[in-house]
Order: structure tokens, then sequence, then C-alpha cells
């Protein structure tokens, strides 16, 4: 997946529907001149929903949806009738969806299953009839409750892509070079900084028909924990994948730059450290093959040498990337 139009972030104006208003009213029937309170309840607002839909993978449709707007409920009527429920309001959501109060950073719900439906607002409830509050006392009440109002809020939708691994590097590491090698993905690549804008997707055939999804994210930079180039803006996404990739050039000083790497994650998110982790050196066509060897890089994670352009190394890499996906 490599699209121009990929929206990770909308902010949406969501009201719930109102609930109906109770009957005030009386039985009056020939024959039954003094028919007691028979006042019907009003029908319930209508929630907003969200939904998860597997074959969703942006929130552009909803980039232009400013205000979303529920159906309110039905009033009463006579002989005791129920009002009828207000139709709710469902947004469909790609996978990996955050929602939450835009008043309020706390996490509110998310999606991460298709089909998944969670109620983000409720609807008011419906008031109830004159019918409810006759007594021994009072055995003509004329009075009914009002439905509830519904709630209104601003809500700010946020996508985390799901994938299995994700790859981690500076611009011009070699990520979407790798991902357009081992899978059908066809990111933009190009040896200038920021080649990728938005996080790319590709599924990664393995052996017996079996396959992962390796997420693309836009190229870290240092000071990337803290807003600069893109920022925190795509470093969210590494927080959807079991196991992070590092790409590292090998004609870089590459202890250093993992050690970076390493760094500007450990700032944004501790947790994102305790995931699995392998480290693949990229572009490794750029040296003669006996001087691949002779880089001394020990690291506790498992360590491949690849490249992308001459497909050194990469079934290797499938392979320590299944075991990771499939180790406890």
């Amino acid at each position: 997946m490599s699209n121009p139009n990929f929206i990770d972030y909308v902010k949406i104006f969501c009201k719930s529907g109102d609930g109906g208003s109770g009957s005030s009213h009386f039985r009056r029937e020939k024959f039954v001149p003094k028919g007691g309170p028979d006042g019907g309840d009003g029908g319930k607002g209508g929630n907003i929903i969200l939904k998860g839909n597997k074959q969703l993978w942006t929130l552009l449709h909803l980039k232009f949806t400013k205000h979303i707007v529920a159906e309110n409920g039905g009033n009463g009527a006579g002989s005791r009738k129920h009002g009828s429920n207000g139709k709710d309001a469902i947004i469909e959501v790609p996978l990996g969806t955050i929602a939450r109060f835009s008043d309020d950073e706390e996490k509110k719900l998310e999606i991460i299953k298709h089909d998944e439906e969670k109620i983000l607002l409720r609807g008011g409830l419906g008031g109830l009839g004159n019918d409810h509050f006759k007594s021994s006392t009072n055995q003509s009440p004329k009075y009914s409750q009002d439905g509830k109002e519904g709630i209104e809020e601003w809500i700010t939708l946020e996508l985390k892509v799901l994938a299995d691994v994700g790859l981690v590097g500076f611009p011009n590491a070699g990520k979407s070079t790798l991902l357009s090698s081992i899978s059908k993905a066809k990111p933009k690549i190009g040896d200038y900084p920021f080649t990728t804008l938005t996080p790319n997707l590709g599924v990664v055939p393995y052996k017996d028909y079996k396959s992962f999804v390796v997420a693309d994210i836009p190229g870290i930079i240092e000071g990337a924990s803290e807003g600069k180039g893109l920022g925190t803006r795509f470093l969210r996404h590494i927080e959807r994948n079991s196991i992070l990739l590092f790409i590292i050039p090998i004609d870089s000083p590459i202890k250093k730059e993992f050690q970076l790497l390493n760094n500007e994650l450990k700032k944004y998110n501790k947790k994102l450290l305790k995931k699995k982790i392998i480290i693949a050196i990229s572009k490794c066509d750029l040296i003669p093959k006996e001087d691949i060897d002779k880089i001394n890089f020990k690291s506790k994670y498992p360590v491949i040498n690849i490249s992308s352009i001459s497909n050194f190394g990469l079934e290797k890499l499938k392979e320590s990337i299944w075991k990771e996906i499939n180790s406890k």
C-alpha cells in the first residue's frame, strides 16, 4: 500500500441522538369518559458507533466529513405507544484506529478486529410517559418526562498501522528498496531524504503459502521523538508492530546509527524496546563480499547482512523474521 491520499489523523464532530419525549395522554374512548393515563415512552436516541473494516487502509473517507449526527428518538403517544428508537450512526474505520476526545488525550477506545463495533457516544434515553406516574394518590398525572439529550463531542481518530514487522531506520537506509524486493509493494524509492512520506504495507510470501505483513515507516531522524522531521506523526505506527527490523546501511557508522535509533525510540516510548528486534545491515552490494565478514558489529539481537539489489541474505532475513513471529 502506497497512497498519496493516506490519512491517519482526522478530527470530527459527533452527536448522538436525543431521546424522545414521553407522552402525557389520557385514554378517551366511547363509554370510557374517564380513562386513565396511557401516555407512551419516548424512544432512545441513536448511538455513534465505530466499526472495524479490514478493507479500509486510511481515514481519507472521513477527511471531509466533519459532522456525524445520529437520529433522535421518536416521541411517545397515546395507548402506551412507544416512540421509535433513533437510528445509530456507524463510522467505519480501518483496523488499528484509536478514538479520543479532543480535549482529553486519554485513550477512549480502539478497533482492531474486522466487524468489531464499539459505542463511541451513547444516545439519550427516552422520557417516560405519564402512565408511569399514576399512583393511589395521583390517578391522573398530567406530566411526563422529556427525553435526555444526546452527547456531542469533537472526536480525534488516529490510525496506527497494523503489521507484523515495522522497518526502522534513517532516511535512505534502504527500507523502501527492501520492501519492494521481498513483497509486491511498490513504494517510491529515491536517494534523497524522506522519499517515503506515508507508511507503506507489503505482504511478504513465505514457505507453504504462509505470509507476513511488513510496514515501511518514514525515516527517523535525530530528534524525531521531539517532533523534528516527520517526528511523532509516524513513530506511533511502530507501536503496532510485533517485530522491529532496524535497517542500517553498511557504509554508515553502524554502532552509532543503531544507538541513535535506539535512543529515539526510547525517548518516544520505552515499551518499544521490549519488542522483538532484528538488525539488518543493508546495501552490502557496496563492498566486496570478503569485506562483509570483517565488519565488527555485535549485538544481543540477530544481525543479518543483506542487499536488496542483489537479493543477498533476503531468504535468511525472512527465515529470521518468521522465527521471531512464531516464538513466544
